[in-house]
């Protein structure tokens, strides 16, 4: 159902107006290599719980944040092993996001009052625009009601949500399609959590390259 709002669709040339509306609260839906997220302020506890309410999500279920590399993850995460800044020299931008120690930096919300983060270098020049303009990461869990398909078009995006966010990116068709790979940097042992647009075996095997 339509909702009340009027979705603006950004492109290149107006990511600093998305931008300026997020810095004030907006939700705005972004492009990646793998789905579309629904995107807002990491650091904004209000915006990241409408980004529960909207995907009608479970608040104990913790989101990642997208940034622009190593140097912005070392605001939001601490005591990062030596492995995620080669996973990262290596895979990013990409579709691969490392679970870290949080700094505390972020809104409690997007690590649902946890200790660990989800970190992850969108490979996507749109978002990659937006996240400079913020100047801060986006909490973007994909782009889809819960339990429905992830979204790979700006269109798939809007047919859930049109007049329920402030706006979207509409970056194109997304190259990879599938969800990123999520590795766990936080025990003993690296542990692939999710499967996704880079396989499993890579990662531990590169990890293992690196003993």
């Amino acid at each position: 159902m339509k909702g009340i709002l009027n979705t603006i669709r950004y492109t290149m040339d107006t990511v600093e107006d998305a931008a300026a509306r997020m810095k004030r609260g907006a939700m705005v839906a972004v492009p990646t290599e793998t789905v579309y997220g629904l995107a807002v302020h990491a650091e904004d506890n209000a915006a990241v719980r409408a980004v529960y309410v909207t995907k009608v999500r479970d608040m104990s279920k913790p989101l990642s944040i997208l940034v622009t590399g190593m140097d912005m993850v070392e605001t939001y995460a601490q005591n990062i092993p030596q492995a995620a800044y080669k996973l990262a020299e290596t895979y990013w931008p990409g579709p691969l996001t490392m679970i870290l120690e949080s700094s505390g930096t972020v809104a409690s919300m997007v690590t649902a009052d946890g200790d660990t983060l989800g970190v992850r270098c969108p490979d996507h020049p749109m978002t990659q625009a937006l996240i400079q303009a913020l100047g801060a990461p986006l909490a973007a869990p994909s782009a889809n009601p819960e339990g429905q398909p992830a979204p790979r078009t700006a269109q798939e995006v809007l047919d859930y949500f049109d007049g329920h966010i402030e706006g979207i990116l509409d970056g194109g068709p997304c190259a990879v399609g599938v969800e990123s790979t999520i590795v766990d940097l936080t025990g003993e042992e690296p542990r692939i959590l999710r499967e996704g647009g880079i396989p499993a075996q890579e990662i531990l095997d590169f990890l293992k390259g690196l003993d």
